[in-house]
């Protein structure tokens, strides 16, 4: 695995890949990666020629009181893994790399559709700070396929609109979410989990599938099944940020009619806000 902190040296390293006809299949993460992780290389593996993972924790997309000071940082552990998961490029730029004119100055790539509700009602200004650095990244590696997963439902959401609006020539990839044996989704925010907390915080997923088997059986009563559903999470002794059952497309509530459904839920322990979705065809 070859490492690379600047922009003319990766860029320089693709563009002869690109001359021997290789496709190039990217990840872009904020590091301290696990299994969920893992497996989005290896997807990016098994459809693309060449690999590359991008470590960058991007403080634009954090807002105030938010973890990025004390986000983890395990680049070491990182790096074994991609080595092990045969990465070709590991892109791990610093600020400055990625924000040359400072933060304050940086041009931004704000998309205004599902950017306010869900997350981003709760986290102001975080999917602009996504747009805007994936936008970067997209430019500087310029892949054929990017990887995201599914458990970052919005975001994946926001990423395929803004390639879209902004006809990016990059194929967005969706990775299944990837879970502990007990439903929990993984992140790496789990680690702020208490050993008090961690068995009952499968409560989430729980009700994300609760929900979801009551529309299956037939209940069109959305609104209340998210209150039923609210109700579970806030008796398991968390608060809920939302839930929400929505269209799969635009992130608006739900309709009867609508044959996609993303069901979407987050909540807060102590320490960390977990997030979680459950998608159904009716």
């Amino acid at each position: 695995m070859q490492v690379f902190h600047h922009v003319a040296s990766l860029r320089e390293a693709l563009a002869e890949a690109r001359r021997d006809g290789k496709t190039i299949g990217f990840v872009p993460t904020m590091g301290n990666l696990h299994d969920a992780h893992i497996e989005l290389v290896n997807l990016a593996r098994k459809q693309c020629d060449v690999v590359v993972v991008s470590i960058f924790v991007n403080r634009l997309q954090f807002g105030l009181n938010e973890d990025w000071d004390t986000y983890p940082r395990t680049m070491q552990a990182d790096m074994a893994k991609l080595r092990a998961a045969n990465c070709d490029y590991l892109f791990h730029p610093d600020e400055a790399e990625i924000y040359p004119n400072g933060m304050d100055e940086q041009t931004k790539v704000i998309c205004p559709a599902m950017t306010d509700v869900l997350c981003g009602a709760s986290r102001p200004g975080h999917f602009e700070g996504v747009t805007t650095v994936v936008a970067k990244l997209f430019n500087i590696v310029q892949p054929n396929k990017a990887v995201f997963g599914i458990k970052d439902f919005q975001q994946l959401a926001v990423i395929r609109r803004m390639v879209e609006d902004l006809c990016m020539p990059v194929e967005i990839v969706a990775a299944p979410v990837h879970r502990e044996d007990d439903g929990l989704a993984m992140s790496s925010r789990n680690g702020y989990l208490s050993e008090e907390e961690r068995p009952r915080v499968a409560i989430l997923n729980r009700s994300l599938n609760w929900v979801s088997d009551e529309i299956k059986s037939g209940r069109k009563d959305f609104v209340a099944l998210e209150d039923e559903a609210r109700a579970k999470i806030e008796q398991a002794g968390f608060k809920v940020d939302y839930f929400s059952i929505c269209n799969s497309k635009d992130l608006q509530p739900a309709a009867h009619d609508d044959s996609e459904i993303t069901i979407l839920g987050a909540m807060y322990t102590s320490g960390a806000r977990l997030i979680d979705n459950v998608s159904l065809s009716v």
